[in-house]
């Protein structure tokens, strides 16, 4: 099959685009011809690597996906060979006592599609048959690539861990990536109040197109946590969504007494200094959490087939033209996000 790989980690130029063998489904799994693959930031963190990841290689990245059903593993009997689907990219390898409680996202042997094991950088992926969901008939590939990973993360965070309710203010730290302009969608869908920081009025009028009811360029206001505080009229934020790691800080400062900082990710640096008087002080919550349940995959996507929330693509390159992709995705310009055409 046609990929895009990498041997050893390191820069974009580890990337190569070949032939590798066709995988195989285990019990329970299927093979999935796909069509369109959707970039995130643990590409980019995948293919330079950490201390701790051992990968089997050559590596294919890639967590986000959708085709068709090429071929059916043993004992595969919910699906049929050409059923159009989106990959769920969080996979459990074994039930355990999450699962059967539907917490499968916590589950000890725990996997993430293109970071632990092969992606979706490719013509063919295989997957457990429980990650599967139908593509109803007419929406696009591209569009259901685009909203699995970051829809679902952005679900369990605000609905699932964070509780969001109509009426309570959000703050969201970043007006364009792939999460936050789902964050974003989902706030004003359950009836936010909804206060966006973006870097630039370019990405801020994304936003502020996707349901932010006011806007904060740090590019202008550096002391944004004090300019979003003071449009609350000091009352402070129920909830915080800051999925950047480095801002924290200058988040839990503008929430209210008891309120909630939710936070998936840490893509400008995972390591920072934190004020804890803030924290005891002010009764704050902080909520993390990574992707999401099979319930919530199901329910959020229900809502993306429906037209109630819609995914923001920047740019679609071919396959072979993953490199430029990443590119793109590292220098922070992209608004929405950015996709693979498979063909």
């Amino acid at each position: 099959m046609k990929t895009v790989y990498f041997n050893e980690h390191g820069g974009l130029d580890v990337l190569q685009y070949g032939e590798l063998p066709d995988p195989q489904p285990h019990p329970g799994w299927v093979l999935v011809r796909l069509r369109a693959a959707a970039l995130n930031h643990v590409d980019v963190f995948v293919r330079r690597g950490w201390l701790s990841l051992k990968l089997n290689l050559p590596h294919i990245p890639g967590c986000d996906g959708a085709g068709e059903i090429a071929k059916l593993g043993e004992g595969v009997t919910k699906w049929k060979v050409g059923q159009r689907v989106v990959i769920d990219a969080s996979i459990c390898m074994e039930e355990d006592e999450f699962t059967l409680s539907g917490q499968d996202n916590l589950c000890r042997r725990w996997e993430l599609l293109g970071e632990t094991i092969a992606g979706t950088y490719a013509e063919y992926v295989a997957v457990p048959a429980v990650n599967l969901l139908e593509i109803p008939q007419g929406f696009p590939d591209d569009k259901a690539a685009a909203a699995a990973l970051v829809y679902l993360t952005a679900w369990h965070s605000l609905v699932t861990r964070g509780k969001l309710q109509k009426g309570e203010t959000v703050l969201v730290i970043g007006a364009s990536g792939g999460v936050n302009t789902a964050a974003i969608q989902i706030a004003k869908y359950l009836g936010a109040q909804l206060f966006v920081v973006g870097s630039d009025a370019g990405k801020l009028k994304l936003a502020e197109s996707l349901g932010a009811d006011h806007l904060i360029n740090r590019s202008k206001d550096p002391d944004w946590s004090k300019a979003a505080y003071l449009l609350t009229n000091k009352r402070g934020f129920d909830v915080a969504v800051d999925n950047v790691g480095s801002t924290i800080p200058m988040s839990l400062r503008a929430l209210r007494k008891g309120g909630r900082l939710l936070t998936v990710g840490s893509t400008a640096g995972a390591v920072f200094e934190m004020d804890n008087r803030y924290i005891f002080h002010k009764h704050l919550s902080i909520l993390g959490s990574t992707m999401g349940t099979r319930q919530d995959f199901a329910k959020v996507m229900g809502l993306v087939f429906a037209g109630n929330l819609a995914p923001v693509i920047d740019r679609s390159y071919p396959l072979r033209e993953a490199r430029a992709a990443q590119e793109r995705l590292e220098t922070g310009e992209q608004m929405g996000k950015i996709v693979l055409e498979i063909n």
